[in-house]
């Protein structure tokens, strides 16, 4: 007896001790420690640095393990036991292991084994901690898309005394990122035409990856078509064929574009919308002197004031709304100038004993201020174009705006 007790005093919190299996159940082992003729407890959380599900998955009766003495359980040595523990031993190794990692420069890689406030927990063999802002190289809205995921990591900060590793996505997504980044400005040059895939989606447009690299695709830049959220059009993981327009390699920026890598809207127009033909567009714009219709994604006609109604107006705005959806009839083309000259009149039927002859002439004053010369014009005239129109940047010229219009003025 005296012998036993004095083995008890031998055992100290702290120690690596050896112990065989003696008894399993659901939540503990039951250990004899080696040389000491005392028993320990080994609960099942203190098993593994891994979650268990069954401990009789982790050990069997008669198995000797290494432990480390965690603390003592009651107060009478004769009969009293030790709690140990195979976890905290495993964890002493893992963060020696770490150190020499982080000393090394090296990554490592882990599991992402929840989302908690602030960021994302990882399963290094010890718990590990990466703040949101070290995820990506981007903001991420919804972080539990990682859960689950196994992701390799910088390590930032260690501190095995506090239990407190700190570590970095992003880094390695950076530095990644800068090595294809130098391959990428090595070989690439404005003009070229190539595959990417849509990384991600924002208000103003969307990032291209080009095989490690993003390029901006600018929303003015994913379609002929009018694009109010690039969302609308695109979805992330699409392939899509893109121009690079600009290349800044000190400011790491590619500037691309989907609609320059597409055919030429006015390719084939003569065809698409030959003389006299009959289209569906939409009204994109109204000015003092008539409507702009896009009849196909951008390509757009100018609908002269005088062609909209046979009825007198005097804006196109009486009548007519952006967004509106309109029939037109193509009066001419000119593919090299990329002008189209549109009507809607020529559609409809000149009310019975209108002055309109259908003749595609704009109206003319008859009132009797104007007979027996000159006389003044009517403040209504068509032919009053204000000077922010008169040098407009739709491709048409001053004359196609006023229509034939000029040749009654030359009239009167």
């Amino acid at each position: 007896m005296a012998d036993a007790l004095n083995s008890v005093s031998t055992v100290k919190v702290g120690d690596v001790v050896k112990a065989e299996v003696l008894a399993i159940e659901d939540k503990q082992l039951t250990v004899g420690i080696e040389g000491t003729g005392v028993e320990g407890v080994v609960p099942l959380k203190e098993l593994s640095t891994q979650p268990v599900d069954d401990i009789h998955t982790e050990a069997k009766i008669g198995d000797e393990l290494e432990l480390v003495v965690i603390s003592t359980i009651g107060k009478d040595k004769e009969n009293g036991q030790y709690l140990l523990s195979k976890r905290r031993l495993e964890a002493q190794k893992v963060w020696a292991d770490i150190q020499k990692e982080y000393e090394a420069g090296n990554t490592i890689t882990a599991p992402v084994t929840s989302v908690v406030k602030g960021g994302l927990v990882v399963n290094a063999g010890v718990r590990g901690f990466v703040p949101a802002s070290m995820v990506a190289d981007h903001f991420v809205e919804d972080l539990n898309q990682y859960k689950g995921q196994e992701l390799e990591f910088k390590i930032v900060e260690i501190d095995a005394t506090e239990n407190r590793l700190i570590l970095s996505h992003r880094a390695v997504i950076e530095a990644s990122k800068a090595e294809a980044r130098k391959e990428i400005f090595a070989k690439l040059a404005v003009g070229d035409v190539l595959e990417g895939k849509v990384a991600r989606l924002t208000n103003f447009g969307a990032f291209v990856d080009l095989g490690g690299v993003d390029g901006l695709v600018h929303v003015s830049q994913i379609s002929f078509d009018r694009v109010d959220k690039p969302s609308d059009v695109l979805k992330v993981g699409q392939e899509v064929k893109v121009k690079v327009l600009n290349l800044d390699e000190e400011k790491n920026r590619i500037s691309l574009s989907i609609k320059a890598a597409l055919p030429e809207p006015w390719d084939d127009i003569e065809d698409k919308a030959a003389e006299g033909s009959v289209l569906t567009g939409t009204v994109r714009r109204l000015t003092n002197f008539g409507a702009f219709v896009e009849v196909f994604p951008g390509v757009e006609g100018l609908v002269h004031i005088s062609q909209i109604s046979h009825e007198h107006i005097g804006t196109p705005q009486e009548v007519l709304s952006e967004g509106q959806e309109v029939q037109v009839k193509v009066l001419s083309v000119d593919p090299s100038a990329h002008r189209l000259q549109l009507s809607i009149k020529a559609l409809t039927e000149a009310p019975a004993g209108s002055n309109d002859n259908n003749n595609d002439q704009p109206r003319r004053n008859n009132s009797n201020n104007n007979r027996g010369g000159r006389g003044r014009r009517n403040e209504g005239s068509h032919t009053q174009i204000p000077a922010e129109y008169q040098q407009d940047d739709s491709g048409f010229s001053l004359g196609d705006i006023l229509g034939d219009a000029l040749k009654d003025a030359a009239k009167d």
